[in-house]
């Protein structure tokens, strides 16, 4: 077979951009538009106007002073201009010479001391006007614009624009559907001068809306599919029994569940007795008690004679959850023969193979750990219920691999699995109800909305860095009365040995400020050991000051530990501030938690660092918390691109197209009963092969 021919730059950069396809292309819709269909007289022009004029060279001459650039005075007969260029080639400065007629492009400056332009585009003058605006497109340092727009035109001719939404769904709201596809993206890549820009630039134009509702319903179609694919599997029906673990479980609990707790495992319970696989989103806020009703899952799936993993992205995490669980459940398993088993990838190789025995034969009845879990020689006996904690914090190939384990080699049970566990999916980040109904229309949703009892308020506090030496005292106060505090330093993504100098650097400061006073240090290229031996002394009460980067984001609860201290704040998202101040307030102590925050060589905060530490001070409710991270990032960001390709939003805009997002919900069931046809081209035009995510 001849090999493929190379491709070019300009191909690449294609390529790079996600536009392989003629419909990609056409849906490369610009970022803003320039008006190159008039010319302007320089006496009516207005300081600040990007204009276009034509206009004849009367000097141009390279200066000196105060740098190096090309300075060049044109006339276009009503007034002067001089155009300034600071990296030119020579060929520039003959295209620029005196006598030249030219048409330019470019930002008014100056008015009352003379026009000026600096780097304006140019060619020479005449020619005709074009008769739409010109689309301006991001791109990448290979491509440049004038190739984008040829490439974009011929996509756009070539592309399959026949209509898929059937003609006999309902309209959509605001005019949605009054446009084609076609006009839609022929009049987004190149709108006519008369239309008013503030439309356009806010996506309220009839050919915006036509192509968010689009790619509302092509999301919404590949999620209800999902979801109907998903029901027509086949899972064991784990059904509650009277006097049955999970009621043995309770009857054993020092203390009562919330009436929240109750409610979301009765949900939990109710998914778990049908014959189909669970697929269900637990969310609540940091502290709301999500491990207890995941144990009450887990009693009811062993109770039952099937097996239960929980997998938890850090090992001080899944640590934290195996103590826990082993403190409940093992009492109770013991008389049966059964054990909680130990997964993780720091395990020595025998204990590893010991505990992958366990699970093996089935008398490990629970496997906690982290993604040691879903390693190819992990294999169960009898997998039942699969449970993700911070189910945001692993990939969509992870959790696949843990639904993947759920069949048993041949040979191995006279029981088989009937092919699918159930899947309860467990994240402290509240996701907004507009964003669950879009993202997540595939999963069940169960909230805890209510705190256990004895939970503290924390007082949040923003101190600039200056004043640090005022959060020392602090912290001094803070241990004279027997408490302990936590000191969080930023993870720098780009260097660990700048996040350990940082953190490092902390630890000698806060250890010569507080002399016998024990500091720890915790981050993440200690041996996991040494980490354990850390976290004990800090848990334990003998260490009254940890000092650790992120790791202690989620899980760790030592009651004890009253002050938080986040160093640089402003460099932390606002979910993960949260969750970093839910790990105080956890005993009686009224507790805090102080930001401290930069302000750097600029001076002041960013206009996002300063939302987010602003949120923080005003609410401590998880849920207002996300509904204000999803409105200063966007959902792409706050889901982390539903971890990995799922399909997110490019056009629509759930804070302002929920009535989009209505329709389409209600078109998607009905068009894959009628129109599947219609449906399996419309998903294919606007997600290519990404739908496969969803069904993770």
């Amino acid at each position: 077979m001849a090999e493929t021919k190379a491709l070019s730059e300009p191909q690449k950069a294609l390529r790079k951009l996600g536009l392989g396809r003629d419909i990609d292309l056409a849906l490369h819709i610009p970022l803003r538009y320039e008006d190159e269909t008039r010319i302007v007289k320089l006496k009516d022009a207005r300081e600040g106007d990007t204009a276009q004029i034509e206009a004849t060279v009367t000097d141009s001459q390279v200066q000196y002073r105060p740098r190096r650039q090309l300075v060049v005075t044109v006339d276009d007969g009503s007034d002067t201009c001089v155009l300034r260029f600071f990296s030119f080639y020579p060929s520039q400065q003959k295209a620029l010479a005196p006598g030249v007629r030219l048409r330019i492009r470019g930002e008014l400056k100056g008015g009352f001391l003379g026009w000026q332009m600096v780097h304006p585009t140019y060619r020479p003058a005449g020619g005709e006007l074009p008769e739409a605006l010109t689309p301006v497109y991001s791109t990448v340092a290979s491509l440049p614009q004038a190739y984008l727009r040829k490439a974009v035109a011929s996509g756009l001719e070539r592309a399959d624009l026949a209509e898929t939404v059937p003609a006999d769904a309902p309209p959509a709201p605001g005019k949605a559907t009054a446009w084609s596809l076609r006009q839609a993206l022929h009049f987004l890549h190149h709108p006519t001068p008369e239309v008013s820009l503030a439309a356009l630039e806010d996506r309220s134009h009839p050919a915006w809306l036509r192509l968010k509702a689009e790619e509302l319903l092509a999301q919404q179609l590949s999620q209800v599919e999902s979801r109907r694919e998903h029901d027509a599997l086949q899972a064991p029906p784990l059904k509650a029994r009277k006097g049955g673990l999970h009621e043995q479980f309770l009857a054993a609990l020092p203390f009562q569940l919330t009436g929240a707790q109750r409610r979301v495992s009765e949900e939990i319970a109710a998914s778990l007795a049908r014959d189909r696989p669970m697929h269900r989103l637990l969310q609540g806020d940091v502290g709301s008690g999500k491990t207890i009703v995941a144990a009450l899952a887990a009693a009811i799936a062993i109770d039952s004679g099937w097996q239960c993993a929980l997998m938890a992205p850090t090992e001080i995490l899944a640590e934290q959850h195996f103590r826990k669980l082993i403190g409940w459940l093992e009492p109770l398993l013991a008389p049966k023969g059964l054990r909680v088993a130990w997964l993780t990838g720091s395990q020595r190789k025998k204990e590893r193979g010991e505990m992958q025995q366990l699970v093996a034969s089935g008398e490990a009845a629970l496997v906690v750990g982290t993604h040691a879990v879903i390693q190819e020689q992990v294999q169960f006996r009898k997998l039942g219920l699969a449970v993700i904690d911070e189910q945001h914090r692993f990939g969509v190939e992870q959790r696949l691999a843990l639904r993947g384990k759920a069949c048993p080699r041949e040979g191995r049970d006279p029981d088989p699995s009937p092919g699918e566990p159930h899947m309860l999916m467990m994240s402290a980040t509240p996701i907004p109800r507009t964003l669950a109904m879009s993202y997540y229309a595939d999963l069940d949703v169960s909230t805890i909305d209510e705190l256990p009892p004895g939970r503290t308020p924390v007082v949040t506090k923003l101190i600039a860095d200056s004043r640090r030496d005022e959060v020392v005292e602090r912290i001094r106060s803070q241990l004279a009365e027997g408490r302990q505090v936590y000191w969080v330093c930023p993870l720098i993504e780009e260097s660990e040995s700048l996040d350990l100098t940082n953190a490092t650097a902390t630890h000698e400061q806060l250890s010569a400020a507080l002399p016998g006073v024990l500091v720890g240090l915790l981050h993440s290229r200690m041996p996991v050991p040494e980490k354990k031996a850390v976290m004990s002394l800090f848990t334990g009460g003998q260490m009254g000051v940890l000092v650790s980067t992120t790791v202690i984001e989620v899980g760790v609860d030592v009651p004890n530990a009253s002050l938080m201290v986040i160093e640089h704040a402003e460099r932390f998202g606002l979910s993960q501030l949260h969750q970093l101040r839910g790990r105080v307030g956890r005993g009686a102590a009224a507790s805090a938690c102080v930001l401290l925050y930069s302000t750097g060589d600029a001076g002041r905060l960013g206009e996002t660092a300063r939302a987010r530490l602003k949120a923080m001070a005003e609410t401590s409710d998880g849920f207002e918390i996300a509904r204000r991270d999803l409105e200063i990032r966007g959902p792409g960001e706050f889901l982390g691109a539903r971890q990995s390709g799922a399909p997110l939003l490019r056009f629509a805009d759930l804070a302002t197209d929920a009535a989009l997002l209505d329709w389409a919900r209600a078109v998607a069931p009905l068009m894959l009963d009628r129109h599947p046809g219609l449906a399996a081209r419309h998903v294919a035009r606007w997600l290519g092969g990404k739908s496969e995510y969803l069904k993770a």
